[in-house]
């Protein structure tokens, strides 16, 4: 099996800046696409940042020049630094991965989510 863990969520001020962390454990050869995803109370749930094994990276316009998606396949995680962060970014932040596991398949997993709250 394979799971999915987020880190750093929390509250900030408006402006501030904050780090998500996301890391793969279980049975993992490989991962393709790790994926950033929020949902808000009330709103659907958006892709907010994506980024492949060539280290392409796209992400919602919304956050396009402040938030930063990166990874690291030695250590089975992605991150989100998120900058310059506003009121309508509050949301739960959930990653997902495209995991080569046990089954010798390309398979998608997600984390639980972590919250993120930016208020004054």
């Amino acid at each position: 099996q394979v799971q999915l863990v987020e880190s750093g969520g929390g509250l900030v001020q408006p402006g501030g800046s904050l780090a998500l962390s996301c890391e793969a454990s279980g049975t993992v050869f490989a991962i393709n696409i790790m994926n950033w995803y929020r949902q808000a109370p009330g709103k659907e749930r958006e892709l907010v940042a994506t980024i492949d094994r060539s280290r392409v990276a796209d992400y919602a316009d919304s956050v396009k020049g402040r938030f930063t998606i990166s990874r690291d396949d030695g250590k089975n995680s992605v991150y989100l630094q998120m900058r310059s962060l506003k009121a309508d970014d509050t949301a739960v932040y959930t990653c997902s991965a495209e995991v080569l596991d046990y089954t010798s398949r390309y398979r998608y997993y997600w984390g639980r989510g972590t919250q993120v709250t930016v208020s004054s």
